[in-house]
């Protein structure tokens, strides 16, 4: 059993939480067997001891990792003490979290919102991302991006309006600008509790694109392999 700390940085509006559940259950699902995990408030102060873990993930969340809150520098020195200790997952905030942590620059983006399902390119492969693939398409929820790639990040996943999508480090962090945790359901709900936030026409494309095939199976995968160090994610 391989044991994962999840990092709770955020919350899904609540009465979504009420259908869909916590972020940490979407990941628990998202896992599946041969996984435990124990979940830790970030913005409680809580964060794990790394060597008490094989690896972490750091969910996504409503601030910004450039915001002024109390719990976020303890999150960054985290990050910057644990990795190269655990495997280290990063989603959406936590793939910005790891990316500022660690020498990038994350921003409000000037593209606005990323709604919907958006469809990255793979731009660099790694023995952890079986099934092989040439481009995944997952559900999005963001309006800021990692706008410069830390000092020795890789780009694995890119599209025109993500050039950052996916960073990998080493052997040891990854992490994604999309959410593989989000079914195309709560995905949508999300878009529709945000009207008048998101421009109409946004939404619309998003929920569209929501109703098309996915592969956050795939992606799915590739974290699983990752964080487990199953034979070939070396």
């Amino acid at each position: 059993m391989t044991r994962i700390a999840i990092l709770e940085t955020g919350a899904p509006p609540q009465a979504l939480a009420q259908v869909y559940g916590d972020y940490p259950t979407m990941f628990r699902n998202m896992l599946g067997d041969g996984f435990s995990t124990e979940t830790f408030e970030v913005q409680a102060g809580a964060l794990p001891d790394p060597g008490q873990f094989a690896g972490a993930i750091i969910t996504g969340s409503a601030a910004g990792v450039y915001e002024d809150h109390p719990w976020i520098p303890p999150l960054l020195d985290w990050i910057r003490m644990a990795k190269g200790r655990l495997r280290l997952v990063g989603i959406c905030f936590g793939h910005q979290a790891m990316a500022e942590a660690l020498g990038g620059r994350v921003e409000k983006s000037e593209r606005g919102w990323g709604v919907g399902l958006h469809r990255y390119e793979v731009l660099a492969a790694a023995p952890w991302m079986q099934p092989p693939a040439t481009e995944v398409a997952i559900p999005v929820s963001h309006q800021d991006q990692v706008v410069a790639a830390p000092p020795g990040a890789r780009v694995v996943l890119a599209s025109a309006f993500t050039p950052c999508g996916g960073l990998a480090w080493d052997r040891d962090a990854v992490s994604f600008q999309c959410h593989p945790e989000f079914s195309p359901a709560y995905a949508s709900a999300l878009v529709e509790g945000r009207a008048g936030r998101i421009p109409a026409d946004v939404a619309a494309g998003a929920l569209a694109s929501l109703r098309g095939p996915d592969d956050r199976d795939v992606l799915a995968e590739w974290i699983r392999r990752f964080l487990a160090g199953t034979a070939g994610a070396d």
